[in-house]
Protein backbone atom coordinates (compact mmCIF):
# COMPACT_ATOMS: atom_id res chain seq x y z
CA UNK A 1 0.00 0.00 0.00
CA UNK A 2 1.29 3.51 -0.57
CA UNK A 3 1.64 6.49 1.67
CA UNK A 4 -1.13 8.23 2.07
CA UNK A 5 -1.34 11.96 0.26
CA UNK A 6 -3.66 14.80 0.45
CA UNK A 7 -4.13 17.04 -2.89
CA UNK A 8 -5.36 20.46 -2.14
CA UNK A 9 -6.76 22.28 -4.95
CA UNK A 10 -7.25 25.72 -4.87
CA UNK A 11 -9.69 27.60 -7.15
CA UNK A 12 -11.91 24.63 -7.23
CA UNK A 13 -14.94 26.11 -8.68
CA UNK A 14 -13.16 27.30 -12.03
CA UNK A 15 -12.64 25.35 -15.30
CA UNK A 16 -9.51 24.08 -14.94
CA UNK A 17 -10.48 21.72 -12.04
CA UNK A 18 -13.87 20.72 -13.44
CA UNK A 19 -12.15 19.96 -17.06
CA UNK A 20 -8.80 18.70 -16.15
CA UNK A 21 -7.75 17.82 -12.33
CA UNK A 22 -10.66 16.14 -11.28
CA UNK A 23 -11.26 13.73 -14.86
CA UNK A 24 -7.16 13.49 -14.30
CA UNK A 25 -7.80 12.08 -11.15
CA UNK A 26 -10.60 9.68 -11.86
CA UNK A 27 -9.25 8.43 -14.77
CA UNK A 28 -6.04 7.64 -12.46
CA UNK A 29 -8.01 5.95 -9.95
CA UNK A 30 -9.81 4.19 -12.55
CA UNK A 31 -6.70 2.95 -14.13
CA UNK A 32 -5.73 1.55 -10.57
CA UNK A 33 -2.13 3.89 -10.86
CA UNK A 34 -3.20 6.55 -8.59
CA UNK A 35 -1.71 5.63 -4.90
CA UNK A 36 -3.80 5.28 -2.36
CA UNK A 37 -5.45 5.80 0.05
CA UNK A 38 -6.11 9.79 -0.30
CA UNK A 39 -7.91 12.86 0.12
CA UNK A 40 -9.15 15.55 -2.06
CA UNK A 41 -9.99 18.79 -0.38
CA UNK A 42 -11.34 21.39 -2.89
CA UNK A 43 -11.09 24.79 -1.51
CA UNK A 44 -13.09 27.68 -3.36
CA UNK A 45 -15.11 30.99 -2.53
CA UNK A 46 -18.55 29.24 -3.18
CA UNK A 47 -20.77 28.11 -0.56
CA UNK A 48 -21.44 24.75 -1.54
CA UNK A 49 -21.40 21.98 0.57
CA UNK A 50 -19.54 18.71 0.23
CA UNK A 51 -22.48 16.51 -1.24
CA UNK A 52 -23.12 18.92 -4.06
CA UNK A 53 -19.42 19.88 -5.08
CA UNK A 54 -19.32 15.57 -5.45
CA UNK A 55 -22.54 15.86 -7.54
CA UNK A 56 -20.35 18.82 -9.95
CA UNK A 57 -17.59 16.63 -10.10
CA UNK A 58 -19.21 13.67 -11.27
CA UNK A 59 -20.90 15.71 -14.22
CA UNK A 60 -17.52 16.49 -14.97
CA UNK A 61 -15.64 13.63 -14.72
CA UNK A 62 -19.18 12.47 -17.13
CA UNK A 63 -18.55 15.76 -19.76
CA UNK A 64 -14.73 15.60 -19.68
CA UNK A 65 -12.79 11.84 -18.46
CA UNK A 66 -11.40 10.22 -20.77
CA UNK A 67 -12.17 7.04 -18.78
CA UNK A 68 -16.22 7.46 -18.32
CA UNK A 69 -17.84 6.21 -14.45
CA UNK A 70 -18.77 2.81 -14.66
CA UNK A 71 -21.05 1.45 -11.87
CA UNK A 72 -22.08 3.84 -9.06
CA UNK A 73 -20.33 1.83 -6.39
CA UNK A 74 -16.85 2.48 -7.81
CA UNK A 75 -17.88 6.13 -8.78
CA UNK A 76 -18.93 6.75 -4.62
CA UNK A 77 -15.77 4.99 -3.77
CA UNK A 78 -14.08 7.64 -5.47
CA UNK A 79 -16.02 10.42 -4.42
CA UNK A 80 -15.33 9.47 -0.65
CA UNK A 81 -12.21 10.89 -0.94
CA UNK A 82 -13.38 14.19 -1.99
CA UNK A 83 -14.44 17.49 0.25
CA UNK A 84 -15.17 20.66 -0.02
CA UNK A 85 -13.66 23.50 2.16
CA UNK A 86 -15.33 27.50 1.35
CA UNK A 87 -12.76 29.93 1.59
CA UNK A 88 -11.16 32.92 -0.12
CA UNK A 89 -7.21 32.01 -0.73
CA UNK A 90 -6.78 35.85 0.57
CA UNK A 91 -8.03 35.20 4.09
CA UNK A 92 -5.34 33.89 6.68
CA UNK A 93 -8.02 32.24 8.88
CA UNK A 94 -8.49 29.72 5.64
CA UNK A 95 -4.84 28.53 6.32
CA UNK A 96 -5.93 27.78 10.18
CA UNK A 97 -8.98 25.74 9.32
CA UNK A 98 -6.66 23.89 6.87
CA UNK A 99 -4.04 23.60 9.05
CA UNK A 100 -6.35 21.92 11.79
CA UNK A 101 -7.72 19.55 8.51
CA UNK A 102 -4.31 18.51 7.49
CA UNK A 103 -3.02 17.70 10.97
CA UNK A 104 -3.40 13.40 10.47
CA UNK A 105 -2.38 14.35 6.25
CA UNK A 106 1.53 14.36 6.33
CA UNK A 107 2.03 14.11 2.76
CA UNK A 108 0.57 17.54 0.95
CA UNK A 109 0.37 18.65 -2.34
CA UNK A 110 -0.94 21.80 -2.91
CA UNK A 111 -2.57 23.09 -6.49
CA UNK A 112 -2.73 26.47 -7.49
CA UNK A 113 -5.58 26.26 -9.82
CA UNK A 114 -6.29 29.65 -9.69
CA UNK A 115 -5.73 32.86 -11.80
CA UNK A 116 -1.99 34.01 -11.71
CA UNK A 117 -2.35 37.22 -9.69
CA UNK A 118 -3.28 34.70 -6.69
CA UNK A 119 -0.74 32.26 -6.47
CA UNK A 120 1.90 34.82 -4.69
CA UNK A 121 -1.06 35.38 -2.35
CA UNK A 122 -1.73 31.45 -1.62
CA UNK A 123 2.18 30.86 -1.74
CA UNK A 124 2.44 33.30 1.02
CA UNK A 125 -0.39 32.70 3.82
CA UNK A 126 0.80 29.02 3.11
CA UNK A 127 4.35 30.54 4.14
CA UNK A 128 2.85 32.39 7.19
CA UNK A 129 0.50 29.30 8.51
CA UNK A 130 3.87 26.91 8.21
CA UNK A 131 1.91 24.85 6.32
CA UNK A 132 5.30 25.01 3.23
CA UNK A 133 6.92 23.02 5.80
CA UNK A 134 7.03 19.31 5.84
CA UNK A 135 5.18 17.60 9.07
CA UNK A 136 6.43 14.02 9.24
CA UNK A 137 6.43 13.63 5.39
CA UNK A 138 6.09 15.51 2.25
CA UNK A 139 4.76 19.32 1.34
CA UNK A 140 5.01 20.22 -2.51
CA UNK A 141 3.10 22.59 -4.03
CA UNK A 142 2.14 22.76 -8.17
CA UNK A 143 1.56 26.24 -9.78
CA UNK A 144 -0.10 27.09 -13.19
CA UNK A 145 1.18 29.07 -15.85
CA UNK A 146 1.90 31.71 -16.84
CA UNK A 147 5.01 32.21 -14.48
CA UNK A 148 5.11 35.60 -14.48
CA UNK A 149 4.49 38.23 -17.32
CA UNK A 150 8.35 39.10 -17.94
CA UNK A 151 11.91 38.43 -16.95
CA UNK A 152 11.30 40.98 -13.62
CA UNK A 153 8.11 39.82 -12.48
CA UNK A 154 9.32 35.97 -12.94
CA UNK A 155 12.02 37.04 -10.76
CA UNK A 156 10.33 38.38 -7.93
CA UNK A 157 7.52 35.35 -8.21
CA UNK A 158 10.63 32.96 -7.34
CA UNK A 159 12.25 34.79 -5.08
CA UNK A 160 8.73 35.01 -3.27
CA UNK A 161 8.51 31.50 -3.57
CA UNK A 162 11.97 30.62 -2.18
CA UNK A 163 11.27 32.70 0.65
CA UNK A 164 8.59 29.74 2.05
CA UNK A 165 9.39 26.49 -0.19
CA UNK A 166 12.69 24.94 -1.50
CA UNK A 167 13.09 24.39 -5.36
CA UNK A 168 12.61 20.68 -4.47
CA UNK A 169 9.50 20.90 -3.70
CA UNK A 170 7.80 23.73 -6.33
CA UNK A 171 6.35 22.19 -9.42
CA UNK A 172 5.86 24.96 -12.08
CA UNK A 173 3.52 23.11 -14.39
CA UNK A 174 3.50 23.19 -18.42
CA UNK A 175 0.57 20.67 -19.59
CA UNK A 176 2.76 20.48 -23.15
CA UNK A 177 5.39 18.79 -21.14
CA UNK A 178 2.72 15.90 -20.28
CA UNK A 179 1.67 15.27 -23.79
CA UNK A 180 2.45 11.25 -24.43
CA UNK A 181 3.92 12.49 -28.01
CA UNK A 182 5.97 15.90 -26.30
CA UNK A 183 7.67 12.90 -23.76
CA UNK A 184 8.13 10.46 -26.80
CA UNK A 185 10.54 12.95 -28.29
CA UNK A 186 13.06 11.50 -25.35
CA UNK A 187 12.62 8.40 -25.76
CA UNK A 188 12.78 8.50 -29.99
CA UNK A 189 16.39 10.38 -29.45
CA UNK A 190 17.84 8.59 -26.75
CA UNK A 191 16.57 5.18 -27.39
CA UNK A 192 17.12 4.88 -30.87
CA UNK A 193 20.72 4.85 -32.29
CA UNK A 194 19.80 5.31 -36.33
CA UNK A 195 18.77 9.14 -36.05
CA UNK A 196 21.54 10.48 -33.36
CA UNK A 197 24.78 10.46 -35.59
CA UNK A 198 22.50 12.73 -38.24
CA UNK A 199 21.04 14.80 -35.16
CA UNK A 200 23.24 18.02 -35.42
CA UNK A 201 24.48 21.24 -38.30
CA UNK A 202 26.14 18.88 -39.97
CA UNK A 203 22.95 16.77 -41.63
CA UNK A 204 19.60 19.18 -40.31
CA UNK A 205 18.86 22.42 -42.54
CA UNK A 206 16.31 23.96 -40.14
CA UNK A 207 13.61 22.93 -37.52
CA UNK A 208 10.10 24.29 -37.82
CA UNK A 209 7.83 24.06 -34.53
CA UNK A 210 4.68 25.12 -35.20
CA UNK A 211 1.65 25.32 -32.71
CA UNK A 212 -1.75 26.25 -34.64
CA UNK A 213 -5.34 27.24 -33.51
CA UNK A 214 -8.25 27.24 -35.85
CA UNK A 215 -9.94 29.01 -32.63
CA UNK A 216 -10.40 32.62 -31.76
CA UNK A 217 -9.77 33.92 -28.40
CA UNK A 218 -13.50 33.50 -27.30
CA UNK A 219 -13.95 34.06 -23.92
CA UNK A 220 -10.38 34.89 -23.08
CA UNK A 221 -10.21 38.01 -24.95
CA UNK A 222 -9.53 40.19 -21.63
CA UNK A 223 -6.47 38.00 -20.66
CA UNK A 224 -5.15 37.85 -24.14
CA UNK A 225 -5.32 41.48 -24.33
CA UNK A 226 -2.25 41.04 -21.09
CA UNK A 227 -0.78 38.06 -22.87
CA UNK A 228 -0.65 37.73 -25.96
CA UNK A 229 0.64 35.04 -28.29
CA UNK A 230 4.34 35.07 -27.36
CA UNK A 231 3.92 35.42 -23.49
CA UNK A 232 0.94 32.51 -23.85
CA UNK A 233 3.22 30.24 -26.11
CA UNK A 234 6.07 30.82 -27.04
CA UNK A 235 7.51 31.42 -24.09
CA UNK A 236 6.56 28.16 -22.20
CA UNK A 237 5.13 25.32 -24.48
CA UNK A 238 8.05 26.09 -27.60
CA UNK A 239 10.67 26.75 -26.16
CA UNK A 240 10.28 23.50 -24.17
CA UNK A 241 9.45 21.98 -27.06
CA UNK A 242 13.15 23.38 -28.64
CA UNK A 243 15.18 22.44 -25.74
CA UNK A 244 13.68 18.64 -26.30
CA UNK A 245 14.78 18.57 -29.79
CA UNK A 246 18.00 20.94 -29.38
CA UNK A 247 19.47 19.22 -26.10
CA UNK A 248 22.00 16.76 -25.37
CA UNK A 249 21.55 13.48 -23.65
CA UNK A 250 21.22 13.54 -19.89
CA UNK A 251 23.61 11.26 -17.79
CA UNK A 252 19.94 9.64 -16.86
CA UNK A 253 16.51 10.66 -17.14
CA UNK A 254 15.97 12.21 -13.63
CA UNK A 255 14.66 15.51 -13.02
CA UNK A 256 17.91 17.65 -12.49
CA UNK A 257 20.08 15.95 -15.19
CA UNK A 258 17.19 16.42 -17.96
CA UNK A 259 16.55 19.88 -16.68
CA UNK A 260 20.29 20.75 -16.52
CA UNK A 261 20.90 20.19 -20.63
CA UNK A 262 17.94 22.31 -21.04
CA UNK A 263 19.18 25.19 -19.29
CA UNK A 264 22.56 24.99 -21.62
CA UNK A 265 20.38 25.37 -24.75
CA UNK A 266 18.30 28.35 -22.94
CA UNK A 267 22.26 29.83 -22.12
CA UNK A 268 22.91 28.97 -25.84
CA UNK A 269 20.72 30.53 -27.07
CA UNK A 270 21.81 33.63 -29.87
CA UNK A 271 20.55 36.76 -27.94
CA UNK A 272 18.42 38.78 -29.93
CA UNK A 273 19.76 42.32 -30.12
CA UNK A 274 16.96 45.19 -30.04
CA UNK A 275 17.59 46.70 -32.97
CA UNK A 276 17.30 43.54 -34.89
CA UNK A 277 13.74 42.52 -33.79
CA UNK A 278 12.34 42.44 -37.28
CA UNK A 279 15.34 40.38 -38.60
CA UNK A 280 14.05 37.56 -35.57
CA UNK A 281 10.46 38.06 -34.92
CA UNK A 282 7.28 38.96 -36.59
CA UNK A 283 3.97 39.15 -35.03
CA UNK A 284 0.46 39.28 -36.48
CA UNK A 285 -3.36 39.88 -35.53
CA UNK A 286 -6.46 37.84 -37.41
CA UNK A 287 -8.81 40.00 -39.19
CA UNK A 288 -12.48 38.98 -40.06
CA UNK A 289 -12.80 35.60 -42.46
CA UNK A 290 -13.52 32.36 -42.96
CA UNK A 291 -12.33 28.98 -40.89
CA UNK A 292 -14.10 25.37 -42.26
CA UNK A 293 -15.98 27.50 -44.62
CA UNK A 294 -17.88 29.27 -41.17
CA UNK A 295 -17.15 33.35 -41.50
CA UNK A 296 -15.76 34.44 -37.91
CA UNK A 297 -15.16 37.37 -36.70
CA UNK A 298 -11.47 39.48 -36.45
CA UNK A 299 -10.12 39.76 -33.12
CA UNK A 300 -11.06 43.59 -32.50
CA UNK A 301 -14.55 42.27 -32.57
CA UNK A 302 -14.02 39.54 -30.21
CA UNK A 303 -15.66 40.61 -26.58
CA UNK A 304 -13.20 42.05 -24.01
CA UNK A 305 -10.75 43.26 -27.16
CA UNK A 306 -10.11 46.97 -27.59
CA UNK A 307 -10.98 48.21 -31.19
CA UNK A 308 -7.33 49.44 -31.75
CA UNK A 309 -5.91 46.62 -30.08
CA UNK A 310 -2.20 45.64 -30.64
CA UNK A 311 -2.21 42.18 -29.09
CA UNK A 312 -0.17 39.74 -31.10
CA UNK A 313 -2.35 36.46 -32.11
CA UNK A 314 0.80 35.49 -34.22
CA UNK A 315 4.05 35.34 -33.46
CA UNK A 316 6.74 33.76 -35.43
CA UNK A 317 10.53 34.11 -34.25
CA UNK A 318 13.98 32.68 -35.95
CA UNK A 319 16.50 31.15 -32.70
CA UNK A 320 19.75 29.85 -33.12
CA UNK A 321 21.24 27.72 -30.53
CA UNK A 322 25.17 28.70 -29.91
CA UNK A 323 26.69 25.12 -29.55
CA UNK A 324 28.85 22.99 -31.56
CA UNK A 325 26.21 20.78 -32.08
CA UNK A 326 23.72 23.42 -33.68
CA UNK A 327 26.03 26.41 -34.87
CA UNK A 328 23.93 28.17 -37.77
CA UNK A 329 21.15 25.67 -37.56
CA UNK A 330 17.80 28.20 -37.49
CA UNK A 331 14.88 27.10 -35.87
CA UNK A 332 11.91 28.40 -37.02
CA UNK A 333 8.81 29.11 -34.17
CA UNK A 334 5.01 30.12 -34.73
CA UNK A 335 2.24 30.08 -33.35
CA UNK A 336 -1.24 31.64 -34.30
CA UNK A 337 -4.77 31.60 -33.23
CA UNK A 338 -7.50 31.45 -36.28
CA UNK A 339 -5.31 29.30 -38.86
CA UNK A 340 -6.76 26.93 -41.19
CA UNK A 341 -6.33 23.95 -38.68
CA UNK A 342 -5.19 23.15 -35.47
CA UNK A 343 -2.09 21.62 -35.18
CA UNK A 344 0.99 20.96 -33.24
CA UNK A 345 4.23 19.53 -35.01
CA UNK A 346 8.27 19.65 -34.90
CA UNK A 347 9.53 19.09 -38.54
CA UNK A 348 13.08 18.78 -38.91
CA UNK A 349 14.14 18.90 -42.56
CA UNK A 350 17.73 17.32 -43.47
CA UNK A 351 20.63 18.95 -45.60
CA UNK A 352 19.64 17.75 -49.39
CA UNK A 353 22.00 14.96 -51.10
CA UNK A 354 25.36 16.72 -52.10
CA UNK A 355 25.10 15.52 -55.55
CA UNK A 356 22.42 14.39 -57.69
CA UNK A 357 23.29 11.34 -59.42
CA UNK A 358 19.46 10.86 -61.37
CA UNK A 359 20.13 13.32 -63.71
CA UNK A 360 17.32 11.83 -66.06
CA UNK A 361 15.20 13.52 -62.75
CA UNK A 362 14.21 17.22 -64.01
CA UNK A 363 12.84 18.35 -60.77
CA UNK A 364 15.29 17.13 -58.19
CA UNK A 365 14.87 15.82 -55.21
CA UNK A 366 13.40 16.79 -52.10
CA UNK A 367 14.85 17.16 -48.39
CA UNK A 368 14.30 14.22 -46.58
CA UNK A 369 11.53 15.34 -43.10
CA UNK A 370 10.79 14.01 -40.02
CA UNK A 371 7.66 14.89 -38.78
CA UNK A 372 6.68 14.70 -34.86
CA UNK A 373 3.20 15.27 -34.31
CA UNK A 374 2.21 16.21 -30.79
CA UNK A 375 -1.56 17.38 -31.98
CA UNK A 376 -4.42 16.42 -32.84
CA UNK A 377 -3.26 13.49 -34.96
CA UNK A 378 -0.47 12.05 -32.17
CA UNK A 379 2.38 10.14 -34.31
CA UNK A 380 5.02 11.09 -36.53
CA UNK A 381 6.01 10.55 -39.99
CA UNK A 382 9.68 10.53 -42.01
CA UNK A 383 9.55 11.23 -45.91
CA UNK A 384 11.89 9.93 -48.24
CA UNK A 385 12.32 9.66 -51.95
CA UNK A 386 11.70 6.66 -54.14
CA UNK A 387 11.38 5.37 -57.62
CA UNK A 388 7.56 5.19 -59.03
CA UNK A 389 7.39 2.03 -60.56
CA UNK A 390 7.53 1.99 -64.43
CA UNK A 391 10.36 1.79 -66.94
CA UNK A 392 11.28 5.41 -66.41
CA UNK A 393 13.63 6.71 -63.66
CA UNK A 394 11.05 8.96 -61.94
CA UNK A 395 11.48 9.80 -58.14
CA UNK A 396 8.53 10.54 -56.15
CA UNK A 397 8.25 11.56 -52.22
CA UNK A 398 6.90 8.52 -49.53
CA UNK A 399 5.92 9.12 -46.15
CA UNK A 400 6.20 6.56 -43.54
CA UNK A 401 3.60 7.31 -41.00
CA UNK A 402 3.31 6.35 -37.76
CA UNK A 403 -0.15 6.75 -35.21
CA UNK A 404 -0.29 6.08 -31.86
CA UNK A 405 -4.21 5.13 -32.15
CA UNK A 406 -3.32 2.65 -35.08
CA UNK A 407 -0.51 1.01 -33.27
CA UNK A 408 -1.25 1.38 -29.19
CA UNK A 409 -5.16 0.56 -29.77
CA UNK A 410 -6.01 3.93 -28.14
CA UNK A 411 -5.53 7.37 -28.06
CA UNK A 412 -2.61 8.57 -25.11
CA UNK A 413 -3.78 9.73 -21.88
CA UNK A 414 -4.17 13.07 -21.21
CA UNK A 415 -1.40 15.25 -19.87
CA UNK A 416 -2.48 15.94 -16.46
CA UNK A 417 -2.63 12.36 -15.60
CA UNK A 418 1.11 11.88 -16.34
CA UNK A 419 1.78 15.47 -14.39
CA UNK A 420 -0.47 15.06 -11.39
CA UNK A 421 0.82 11.34 -11.14
CA UNK A 422 4.68 12.60 -11.35
CA UNK A 423 4.00 15.52 -8.72
CA UNK A 424 2.32 12.86 -6.51
CA UNK A 425 5.37 10.46 -6.42
CA UNK A 426 8.39 13.33 -6.28
CA UNK A 427 9.43 13.50 -9.94
CA UNK A 428 9.63 16.68 -11.49
CA UNK A 429 11.39 15.60 -14.53
CA UNK A 430 8.78 17.24 -16.27
CA UNK A 431 7.94 20.65 -14.69
CA UNK A 432 9.91 23.72 -15.54
CA UNK A 433 12.49 24.78 -13.18
CA UNK A 434 12.92 28.34 -11.74
CA UNK A 435 15.73 29.29 -13.39
CA UNK A 436 14.94 27.61 -16.85
CA UNK A 437 11.71 30.18 -16.81
CA UNK A 438 13.84 32.73 -16.02
CA UNK A 439 16.16 31.54 -18.83
CA UNK A 440 13.14 31.86 -21.45
CA UNK A 441 11.84 35.44 -19.99
CA UNK A 442 15.47 36.58 -20.96
CA UNK A 443 15.41 35.10 -24.26
CA UNK A 444 11.76 36.87 -25.06
CA UNK A 445 12.92 40.12 -23.52
CA UNK A 446 13.80 42.05 -26.13
CA UNK A 447 11.18 41.24 -28.35
CA UNK A 448 8.47 42.08 -25.73
CA UNK A 449 10.60 45.30 -25.20
CA UNK A 450 10.30 46.25 -29.02
CA UNK A 451 6.70 44.82 -29.51
CA UNK A 452 5.79 46.89 -26.36
CA UNK A 453 5.07 50.13 -28.36
CA UNK A 454 2.32 48.95 -30.28
CA UNK A 455 1.71 52.05 -32.68
CA UNK A 456 3.81 51.17 -35.38
CA UNK A 457 1.62 47.52 -35.41
CA UNK A 458 -0.28 47.55 -38.64
CA UNK A 459 -3.41 44.94 -37.35
CA UNK A 460 -5.02 43.20 -38.30
CA UNK A 461 -2.44 41.46 -40.89
CA UNK A 462 -3.93 38.42 -41.83
CA UNK A 463 -7.40 37.20 -42.17
CA UNK A 464 -8.93 34.43 -40.18
CA UNK A 465 -8.80 30.96 -41.84
CA UNK A 466 -5.14 32.03 -43.82
CA UNK A 467 -2.03 30.62 -42.43
CA UNK A 468 -0.89 34.11 -40.97
CA UNK A 469 0.27 37.29 -42.47
CA UNK A 470 2.23 37.97 -45.68
CA UNK A 471 5.15 39.25 -43.44
CA UNK A 472 5.81 35.76 -41.64
CA UNK A 473 6.14 34.26 -45.34
CA UNK A 474 8.61 37.02 -46.32
CA UNK A 475 10.30 36.37 -42.99
CA UNK A 476 11.25 32.85 -43.64
CA UNK A 477 12.15 32.96 -47.59
CA UNK A 478 14.57 35.69 -47.76
CA UNK A 479 16.67 32.73 -46.05
CA UNK A 480 15.54 30.34 -48.96
CA UNK A 481 12.87 28.68 -46.90
CA UNK A 482 9.36 28.00 -46.57
CA UNK A 483 6.74 27.61 -44.23
CA UNK A 484 5.43 23.84 -43.73
CA UNK A 485 1.66 23.69 -44.83
CA UNK A 486 0.49 20.54 -42.19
Amino acid sequence: MDERFTLIIFGASGDLTKRKLIPALWSLYQGRTLPEPFSIIAIARGDLSTDAFRTKMRAAVTDFARVQPPAESVWERFAASLSYCSGDPKDPALYVRLGRLLEAHPNRLFYCATPPSLSPEIVTRLGEAGLARSHGGWTRIIIEKPFGRDLESAQALNALISGFFRERQVYRIDHYLGKETVQNILVFRFANGIFEPLWNRQHVDHVQITVGESIGVGSRGVYYEEAGALRDMVQNHMLQLLCLIAMEPPVTFDADPVRDEKNKVMRALKPIEGDSVDEFAVRGQYGPGFVTGERVPGYREEPGVRPDSTAETYAALKLFVQNWRWAGVPFYLRTGKRLPKRVSEIAIEFKPTPHLIFRREPSGVRPNVLVLRIQPDEGMSLTVEAKTPGPDLQLNPVTMDFHYGAVFGSGPPEAYERLLLDAIHGDATLYARGDWVEYAWAALEPVLRAWSDGSTAKFPNYAAGSWGPAEADAFIERDGRKWRRP
